[in-house]
């Protein structure tokens, strides 16, 4: 009897340490997920463009195999690097969030100079008249999964930056977490999104009552203004980030001077107004600052990344 007390008094011990851990690893999780809401939104902005133009019946599982392939990005193909890095090689995650930065400032930029100068390449006219509509979902998946990539990849490392735990486990261990809720966060409202369309259709058809029917109609109605608020909005999140991101980058590697000017302008910005307005004139002037570094990074990188970049990895995929 004394030995199976022991044993009980033992695995009420480790169930308590267990049980801090869950509570630790719980905190640092909510702490990380804080700092990446950025880039967060900027993920959730940007996902419904790729579902523009299928039947609504294909939206929910084109929606199911961009989350998959988002969690394989997360936590098979970025949490193992990520751990690696920040055990054995931290000062190689700057460089590498920088260069995601660019690329979020790239596609940002991007999106903008095609609507002041609309354009199409012969490759993209040709990629537009696909007859297969199994061809074209398959090459929206991958595309948006590409995207997703290089977004998880700054949120995992923003997330591990954020992390403070006591020991790899905890770390690892957070950082599942925060890929998993991240994941599901994004993407459970990406869904909701794109069906309230259907929402308000049936709405519109079969509510019992007036007031129903028109609150139907009126979720029709909106949904174009709100997909064209979201890419305004996923469009600024990237050049936000992105901008942010590189001169955050460049003050670590010992370039500060831009970083520091943009923190005194905001300063100035928020203490030349009422108090109650200070913090959030000043985090709107620095948000802004850094969203027009992104633009300007931004198109710089457009020919490098068109007549450069983009022949070379084209000649390579050919080859393969």
């Amino acid at each position: 009897m004394s030995g199976l007390l022991a044993l009980l008094d033992d695995v009420a011990a480790i169930a308590k340490v267990a049980a801090t851990s869950v509570d630790d690893v719980a905190a640092a999780a909510g702490k990380a997920g804080a700092k990446t809401a950025g880039v967060i939104i900027d993920d959730a902005a940007v996902t419904p463009k790729y579902l523009q133009g299928f039947a609504p019946a294909r939206e929910l599982p084109i929606i199911w195999r961009i989350t998959r392939g988002s969690l394989f990005n997360k936590l098979i193909l970025l949490m193992p690097v990520a751990m690696l890095l920040a055990n054995f090689a931290p000062w190689a995650i700057t460089p590498l969030l920088m260069l995601g930065g660019s690329y979020l400032c790239f596609e940002g930029a991007e999106k903008i100079f095609h609507v002041l100068f609309p354009h199409a390449s012969h490759e993209i006219a040709q990629d537009m008249t696909i007859k297969d509509p199994g061809h074209l979902e398959e090459a929206k998946i991958k595309g948006a999964i590409k995207t997703d990539f290089i977004l998880s990849a700054e949120i995992m490392t923003i997330a591990l930056a954020a992390i403070e735990a006591p020991n790899v486990w905890i770390q690892a261990a957070t950082l599942a977490v925060v890929a998993i809720g991240v994941t599901l966060a994004v993407y459970g409202s990406v869904a909701l999104i794109v069906k309230m369309d259907d929402v308000g259709l049936f709405l519109a058809n079969r509510a019992p009552t007036p007031v129903g029917r028109g609150l139907g109609r009126g979720l029709v109605k909106f949904m174009p203004v709100l997909m064209w608020l979201l890419s305004v909005v996923g469009t600024a999140a990237m050049l936000w980030v992105g901008g942010s991101i590189i001169i955050h980058g460049l003050e670590v590697l010992g370039f500060g001077w831009l970083g520091h000017h943009i923190h005194d302008l905001a300063y100035a910005a928020g203490h030349a107004v009422p108090a109650a307005w200070t913090g959030f004139t000043e985090w709107s002037a620095k948000a802004t600052m850094d969203g027009v570094f992104g633009v300007a990074w931004g198109l710089v990188l457009i020919p490098v990344a068109t007549k450069v970049i983009g022949p070379v990895v084209g000649r390579f995929n050919a080859k393969g």
